[in-house]
């Protein structure tokens, strides 16, 4: 099947992808003529595990890239709008791109066309998008739109496009359900993933998604109501870790006897500086600004939000009850996307720790696995940059772990102890068990468990002095 994909940012770029793993002849296009460079090249502007050998493997026949979106449209049967949809001021999406696009489209229909709105947007874009199209000159028996929304995670976001729990599929015609199943019919038969050489299957995938049909309203809902579900979810296991320090209970004890309710599970239940990215914060925000719109108060989305926000100044204070003043303090952080797997830093609550303590006067020294050229974008030269984790906890006066690298849950504990200035460690990652750190002679902090002071919290200076 012949697919346009408008946009080639993260969502766009890994459908792209995908789609022609599956088997589709996939144009991807997109107005920034140095990125569609870029990527007919071979440069990947993301880091996303086995995107870069999807991309490798289909470019130039079954994926090609393009800067002329109304190219793509005209060879297209089905048209994924894949652009952005920032957060604006006010909270809303900006579906500014869309409406762009949808324009576009209207010029470039030539025979019936599939129209799937692929971004994340607001309640009623459909019918916004089919008024777009209508006004711009389109007979309405050239087009049916279809909400389809991604339900991909940052880090795993081709095994989640290609290995699905679900697949939701907006319609309001049965060509535009027909179309869509032959669309997604190697992963709804389950035969993609016995064909050789594809992307590995995760083990906690399903042999086969459930595919739901809907109507357009639902399909869009359906998107919001899970990521704020999710944020919820992050939000209440943190108010709840808050609540165990304040009683001396562990939350790590807790988490694993809630989580154990098969009603509720142990997913999204790790306490830490709380949720981060580009989906997250934005379509909390969104659902509380369409649903004030459409005439209801979601406070409970109000208290989810404030709760995320709280948890960065939590873990700041721990920072200074640690290590009283921070001005001048040498600062080893390690971690600063929002999340392992990815290089994203884009509502970074670790990003967003730094500056914090650049601002109090901490002398940072940082490592990430990933993200840190994205991160000098944003930090510029106010912090220093090091190889590993090893060289950011050299001579430091603490050590704060801020995103949940594999690797930082693996480090030697003794040579951290012997590079610290202090044998301080701040996890806001809950990455490591308190007594663990307390064997290793570690003064340790994290979040929803009381501080383990280290058997022997001098100076190295003073401990090698003695």
């Amino acid at each position: 099947m012949r697919i346009a994909v408008i946009g080639s940012g993260y969502v766009g770029l890994v459908a792209a992808a995908c789609l022609a793993e599956l088997g589709h002849k996939v144009v991807c296009a997109d107005h920034d003529q140095g990125k569609v460079t870029a990527l007919n090249s071979g440069r990947i502007p993301i880091y996303e595990e086995f995107l870069a050998e999807l991309l490798q493997r289909h470019r130039g026949w079954g994926l090609t890239f393009s800067s002329s979106p109304a190219d793509a449209v005209k060879q297209a049967v089905v048209v994924f709008i894949a652009v952005g949809t920032p957060m604006s001021a006010t909270g809303e999406a900006d579906v500014s791109q869309v409406e762009a696009v949808s324009r576009e489209i209207a010029g470039s229909i030539h025979g019936r066309k599939l129209i799937v709105a692929k971004s994340t947007v607001p309640m009623s874009t459909c019918e916004w998008i089919e008024r777009s199209l209508i006004l711009n000159g389109c007979d309405r028996a050239d087009f049916e739109i279809v909400s389809n929304p991604e339900f991909l995670r940052e880090g795993s976001a081709v095994t989640d496009f290609l290995y699905p729990d679900r697949i939701v599929a907006g319609v309001s015609s049965e060509w535009a359900a027909q179309i869509m199943r032959q669309v997604y019919q190697p992963l709804l038969d389950g035969s993609y993933a016995l064909q050789a050489g594809v992307v590995p299957k995760p083990e906690s995938a399903v042999d086969k998604p459930l595919y739901l049909e809907t109507s357009l309203a639902s399909a869009e809902l359906i998107k919001h109501a899970c990521n704020a579900f999710l944020a919820m979810k992050i939000s209440f296991i943190n108010a709840v870790a808050n609540v165990c320090e304040a009683v001396g209970a562990d939350i790590g004890e807790v988490c694993q006897g809630v989580g154990s309710d098969r009603r509720i599970g142990s997913r999204f239940l790790r306490a830490g500086i709380g949720y981060g990215g580009s989906c997250f914060p934005k379509d909390v925000a969104a659902f509380r600004a369409a649903a004030r719109e459409f005439g209801y108060k979601f406070e409970l989305l109000d208290e989810v939000h404030r709760i995320n926000q709280q948890q960065r100044v939590r873990f700041l204070r721990k920072v200074r009850m640690a290590l009283w003043s921070l001005r001048g303090k040498r600062l080893g952080v390690l971690g600063l996307a929002f999340k392992d797997g990815t290089d994203d830093v884009r509502e970074s609550p670790a990003l967003q720790i730094v500056q914090a303590l650049i601002e109090e006067g901490g002398e940072i020294t940082v490592f990430d696995p990933a993200a840190m050229a994205n991160a000098r974008n944003v930090l510029g030269d106010s912090v220093r940059y090091v190889t590993d984790a090893y060289a950011a906890a050299d001579g430091a006066d603490a050590l704060l772990i801020l995103t949940e690298w594999k690797e930082f849950a693996a480090l030697d504990l003794a040579r951290i102890k012997a590079l610290l200035r202090y044998p301080i460690v701040l996890d806001g990652r809950n990455l490591y068990e308190p007594a663990e750190m307390a064997k290793a002679g570690l003064d340790y902090h994290s979040m929803g468990r009381a501080s383990q002071p280290a058997a022997h919290p001098l100076p190295r200076q003073a401990r090698m002095a003695g």
